[in-house]
């Protein structure tokens, strides 16, 4: 029983934390990734559809980002999403393939990117202290029940402190390493 409350708990930490990482991705650095336009819709026969699924997005340098979709036709629509997306990028069609140039990042726009990443890091910390909560609380019921004993209780707690200090170190980390890619130049 503690087993299971200590699995079900360092599943639910681990999605906190891989959701972390994906809304992480989406905050924008000096480089052009293609990650980027992950959660940019066009209007695909009336349906939005993401960018990915209705065109080839590569990276052409470490700046641009190249857009090839793959019915002629939907040119305009993927230009217009990307321009009306809210990166601020400044998307450019040249042919059958739509460039998007990364503009530099000023120093405001990185302290402000720095703090919506140190927010979206707290939150992830909050999650995971929420899932702690919630464990523990499953812990006191089973001893209340008397399925398990005061001594079990209070390993069960030191385990999942334990693994609460392992993610919330994870999530440290996960957000030094995006602070230093914000803040490179």
């Amino acid at each position: 029983m503690i087993a299971d409350t200590k699995k079900s708990a360092e599943q639910k930490m681990q999605k906190s934390l891989e959701a972390l990482k994906l809304d992480l991705g989406k905050v924008r650095t000096g480089r052009a990734h293609t990650g980027l336009l992950d959660h940019v819709t066009v209007d695909y026969y009336g349906a939005p559809t993401v960018i990915n699924q209705v065109a080839n997005v590569s990276l052409a340098d470490a700046r641009t980002i190249t857009v090839a979709p793959w019915e002629k036709k939907m040119l305009s629509a993927i230009e217009k999403a990307i321009r009306n997306s809210d990166l601020g990028l400044n998307p450019v069609t040249m042919g059958e393939l739509i460039r998007v140039p990364m503009p530099p990042l000023t120093e405001e726009r990185r302290r402000d990117l720095t703090r919506i990443v140190k927010h979206e890091a707290e939150t992830a910390r909050v999650a995971m202290r929420n899932i702690r909560r919630d464990a523990n609380a499953n812990l006191k019921e089973l001893l209340k029940e008397k399925k398990i004993a005061e001594d079990e209780e209070r390993r069960g707690q030191e385990e999942i402190q334990k693994l609460t200090d392992r993610y919330v170190a994870e999530i440290e980390k996960v957000l030094q390493i995006k602070e230093a890619e914000l803040m490179a130049i």
